[in-house]
């Protein structure tokens, strides 16, 4: 029987800054421009914090049932460990998943019915990832769904949630969201390209080798940074961003430094603080702006 903390493992935990940052900066980018509601925010919030377990745990199963997860390093896969019967965990992203359409709903009916297609491409996009009969991120296309949804979509949709159009603060916010999550999932697809080349699993690191894959991770770092700055022209507090350099410094050494294994681990979760820093400084710098 598995246990409720072997079920909170395999929710990937820290992996939620992905999920959280956005909102935040979403939220800083409506309040920037005078257009802050807190309970749609809470609600944004909700939304992409299901779909981030949702996901964890479908790519749990997906990655279990095919055997891709039979030997790895890092956090527990149910699925894949044999801890959990592959129906529960497909039951509890379903369930997740749940959660976030009903939460996302309630949204739509606030503001506008197109956020019906929207969340309906982003659940396609959850499953797809892993599941199915062709998963885009076994061809290398993770990334690009992770910049789309957990930047782009997630940062502009808080905003617009709240405001009910459109910014372009909220699309520059985007993008350094979004590479800080797509520097999530090179860290974890770098530490398994052994295990995904065994299995022909061909993600974006596989595809690039290692030493592309750290100039990669190193590019992602950059970005959200020089965002940062160059919102800083009209909202000045936007610099805010800067004081999380410090945290980025550690993680990009071990990179660089040619870290592998369980040592990208701690380069993950130092990642994923990376982003839950940045996304908290830059919302409130461009709050106070």
């Amino acid at each position: 029987m598995t246990t409720t903390a072997q079920w909170i493992e395999g929710a990937r935990p820290k992996t939620l800054p992905a999920a959280l940052s956005p909102v935040l900066v979403g939220t800083g980018a409506a309040i920037a421009d005078g257009g802050a509601r807190p309970v749609r925010a809470l609600l944004a919030l909700l939304v992409a914090l299901s779909l981030q377990v949702g996901v964890n745990y479908a790519n749990d199963y997906s990655d279990g049932i095919r055997g891709t997860d039979a030997e790895r390093v890092g956090p527990l896969r149910l699925t894949g460990s044999g801890t959990t019967a592959p129906k529960l965990v497909l039951r509890a992203a379903l369930i997740a998943f749940g959660v976030a359409a009903v939460a996302g709903l309630v949204l739509a009916l606030q503001t506008s019915l197109l956020l019906l297609l929207v969340g309906v491409l982003a659940l396609t996009a959850a499953w797809g990832y892993t599941g199915g009969k062709n998963p885009y991120g076994y061809r290398g296309l993770g990334e690009v769904s992770v910049f789309v949804f957990f930047g782009l979509v997630a940062v502009m949709g808080t905003t617009y949630v709240q405001r009910e159009d459109l910014t372009l603060l909220a699309l520059a916010g985007g993008i350094a969201s979004g590479a800080l999550a797509c520097a999530i999932l090179v860290t974890n697809n770098l530490r398994d390209i052994p295990t995904d080349t065994e299995t022909g699993k061909q993600t974006l690191a596989v595809r690039l080798g290692a030493a592309r894959t750290r100039d990669l991770y190193t590019g992602l770092l950059v970005v959200p940074f020089a965002v940062a700055v160059l919102v800083a022209v009209t909202y000045p507090g936007s610099l805010l961003a800067l004081l999380a350099v410090p945290l980025a410094v550690p993680p990009l050494q071990q990179v660089r430094s040619g870290a592998v294994g369980r040592d990208l681990v701690a380069v993950l979760q130092a990642t994923g603080k990376l982003q839950l820093a940045y996304g908290l400084l830059l919302g409130l710098g461009l709050a106070l702006s």
